[in-house]
């Protein structure tokens, strides 16, 4: 039976950071999330039918032994995309909140016009609109 057969979505995601309270402060101002849980380890944004996590990094060896922790530094190893209507409007709106846009927006040749930007441990969000 495959991952489908007993999971349908995915329900949470969490991200390592080094700052808690910066990191929080950035996903309710960039994002304009409300909190769903937090903890003096954890703040727990409700973004629709996932949860983000964003963890204490000093707390994650627990959960990810014997793997090792990655660092900022090593670069970017994924890419987290929202689908929006406009992302014209979504690039002025995050501009305004002092987000600043890595790339675009930009029209992609398969049919996507999009814009990406970096929280403050560097895990990188795109914003797509299907064209």
């Amino acid at each position: 039976m495959g991952i489908a057969g007993w999971a349908n979505k995915i329900s949470e995601i969490t991200l390592l950071v080094e700052d808690l309270q910066r990191s929080k402060t950035f996903y309710q101002e960039s994002f304009q999330l409300l909190i769903q849980y937090e903890d003096e380890n954890c703040a727990v944004f409700d973004y629709g039918n996932t949860c983000i996590n964003l963890l204490n990094q000093s707390n994650a060896r627990e959960l990810i032994d014997p793997a090792q922790l990655g660092r900022v530094e090593d670069g970017a190893r994924f890419l987290f995309t929202t689908q929006v209507p406009d992302v014209d409007r979504v690039c002025n709106e995050l501009e305004m909140r002092g987000v600043t846009l890595l790339n675009g927006p930009i029209t992609r040749p398969w049919g996507r016009r999009t814009a990406c930007f970096a929280d403050p441990d560097g895990y990188i969000w795109e914003i797509a609109q299907v064209l």
